[in-house]
């Protein structure tokens, strides 16, 4: 940033002889028309590091100069003020300690926090024709860090439950934005943002709502992308049935019996021939078709996610012509038994 030139000393003066400062500036000040521009050194600058606001477009004849915290120049936004010709500071309400103004009118904030961010407005003082005041407003943004996407539920059960979704670190003078399967948010009744679009309420989601989600934060100067977060959605138990390789059989083939269920998580099956355990598996393989294997074949469903268990059962029947035949259906847990037979 190069050399600056700072005053020997700053002085710290009572509230009475900073009101009677305040009441003079405002009384000997006119409006003019000049130009004062105000740049960050460096643009982007992180929480933490340093900044210096430097002042382009001084006009002749400077008395001195004044820094306020914002837009309004009032005593308790007031930081900091600098004299030409006696080459005093003097300290307000508002200085933090981190500020340093020097004799250029620069003002160097150090170890800047999101508490920094915002508008600052210098007023300067000219000597000659009257004392006029000309002043700059200048808006301070930190660079956004990167995102994180935080769910109060990351397991919602299917159609039934609300999920909030919350776009991290709430951050001041940002604005939020989400995504959806890498596109902007549909108008949907189901997706409903905050006022200041950080929070996101997904009401009973479905397949189509249950993500990938990204939300970004953005300044203008800088924006940053959280990870993409897709939610694990559950469903209960549903469809399940058996199914079987082939409708007959011969001696010495070996049938496979599925046991199909539409569950997210996939829920647990067991089998079960009359009654006594077989295996835990989707799928069973009855080792050779004879009349030994014939009987109920019983697959046993249970759904650790949605607390539903299903018994699915299929008879084996193994006549003159070998042939599978015959299925019936029951439903425990939740919801009504349900009975099929073929």
């Amino acid at each position: 940033m190069g050399p600056l030139s700072a005053p020997p000393y700053t002085l710290h003066i009572t509230w009475k002889e900073l009101l009677l400062t305040a009441s003079l500036l405002i009384f000997w000040n006119l409006p003019t028309t000049a130009q004062v521009t105000i740049e960050a050194q460096p643009t982007k600058v992180s929480e933490g590091k340093d900044v210096l606001l430097l002042v382009h477009n001084l006009p002749q004849n400077v008395a001195g100069y004044s820094w306020y915290k914002g837009q309004i120049m009032d005593l308790h936004h007031y930081i900091t003020a600098y004299t030409i010709d006696t080459e005093m500071i003097i300290v307000g309400p508002a200085y933090s300690g981190r500020e340093t103004v020097y004799s250029n009118a620069s003002l160097l904030i150090q170890n800047v926090t999101q508490k920094d961010t915002g508008s600052y407005t210098i007023q300067i003082i000219k000597r000659g024709d009257g004392t006029k005041r000309v002043t700059g407003h200048f808006t301070l943004y930190l660079e956004t860090p990167k995102p994180s996407i935080n769910s109060s539920n990351l397991n919602p059960r299917e159609g039934t439950e609300t999920v909030i979704l919350s776009c991290d670190p709430d951050t001041q003078n940002v604005s939020y934005l989400w995504w959806i399967n890498g596109q902007s948010l549909p108008i949907s009744r189901k997706l409903q943002l905050s006022e200041n679009n950080r929070t996101l309420v997904l009401s009973g989601v479905t397949k189509d709502t249950a993500g990938p989600y990204e939300c970004e934060m953005k300044n203008p100067v800088s924006g940053s992308r959280s990870d993409p977060v897709t939610l694990n959605l559950l469903y209960i138990l549903d469809a399940s049935t058996i199914s079987s390789s082939y409708a007959y059989y011969h001696p010495g083939e070996v049938p496979k019996l599925s046991c199909l269920t539409d569950s997210h998580p996939l829920a647990e099956h067991s089998w079960l021939i009359d009654g006594k355990f077989q295996k835990s598996a989707q799928v069973f393989f009855i080792p050779q078709i004879t009349k030994t294997y014939r009987g109920v074949y019983i697959c046993f469903i249970h759904s650790s996610a949605s607390g539903g268990t299903n018994l699915i059962i299929k008879r084996v029947i193994v006549p003159e012509k070998l042939h599978l035949a015959g299925q019936s259906r029951m439903a425990f847990g939740r919801g009504p038994a349900v009975a099929h037979s073929r």
